[in-house]
């Protein structure tokens, strides 16, 4: 038994020497990137594509592209709204969209593309305007978008105590971008108060449009993907939808269902 004892004692010494012979585990290990893909942090923010990187003080930053993500602004059943800072060429905040993990089938894939596209053929200061696009290493699309510091129409106009002329006066500039829309042949089918963010710039409040995700393009393709709306399929917020949209089918849907909605 007092042997057994010994050599059990010498085998954990000899455990305890490897164990502090192992070198520390490197600085630059791998570390979960926002694109679930496992990445060497040290030296990734200058690498192609990163997706992880870390700080000098070894905190775990996250990137898409060249874009170093904050924080996340907003979820919807599609995608992901991070806040995210551009470093060069120009220093600049901006929003970034990226399609949601197990969100990535051919159809969502078509609608994320499609509402991309639709907010480049627009150009209007009250709708947020695309920068940039691209694909995350493992394939989830995303876009680069103005960041609009601001809060929801009906929640500006509350908090401030606005009176029927500024309210007024915010809902023509709204009619405004949706009519430029129309003009390019795009139906949002989801305005409601959430999707108009209004920001103060110079004592001036300014309101944007925003999430053209089930937006529809009229007489045009926007993409060269294949969008379809299944039968039964109910597209946009029930509260601001025309009869028309509730009808289970979009063949009968026009620039007539946004307004509607305003």
């Amino acid at each position: 038994m007092a042997d057994e004892r010994k050599r059990a004692i010498a085998a954990n010494a000899a455990a305890d020497s490897r164990r502090a012979d192992r070198p520390a585990q490197d600085p630059g290990a791998r570390v979960e990137g926002p694109d679930d893909e496992v990445t060497l942090a040290s030296g990734a923010a200058g690498t192609a594509d990163p997706t992880a990187a870390t700080t000098a003080a070894g905190v775990a930053e996250e990137w898409i592209g060249p874009y170093r993500l904050l924080r996340k602004l907003a979820e919807g059943g599609m995608g992901e709204v991070w806040l995210a800072e551009q470093a060069e060429p120009i220093r600049r905040r901006l929003a970034v969209k990226v399609i949601k993990r197990g969100m990535d089938t051919a159809e969502f894939v078509a609608r994320f593309a499609s509402e991309r596209q639709a907010l480049a053929l627009m150009d209007h200061p009250c709708i947020a305007k695309v920068i940039d696009a691209g694909t995350t290493p493992r394939g989830r699309p995303y876009f680069a978008m103005e960041y609009v510091d601001g809060e929801p129409i009906l929640a500006h106009c509350d908090q401030r105590r606005l009176g029927i002329a500024a309210r007024l006066e915010l809902f023509l500039r709204v009619c405004q971008g949706v009519q430029h829309a129309h003009q390019k042949a795009i139906i949002h089918r989801d305005l409601k108060p959430s999707n108009v963010l209004v920001s103060v710039r110079d004592g001036v409040a300014l309101p944007k449009i925003i999430d053209f995700g089930v937006a529809k393009a009229l007489g045009q393709e926007l993409t060269g993907h294949t969008m379809q709306t299944h039968l039964g399929q109910l597209i946009g917020t029930l509260d601001y939808m025309s009869p028309e949209q509730a009808d289970l089918g979009d063949h009968h849907v026009d620039t007539g269902t946004d307004v509607y909605a305003l």
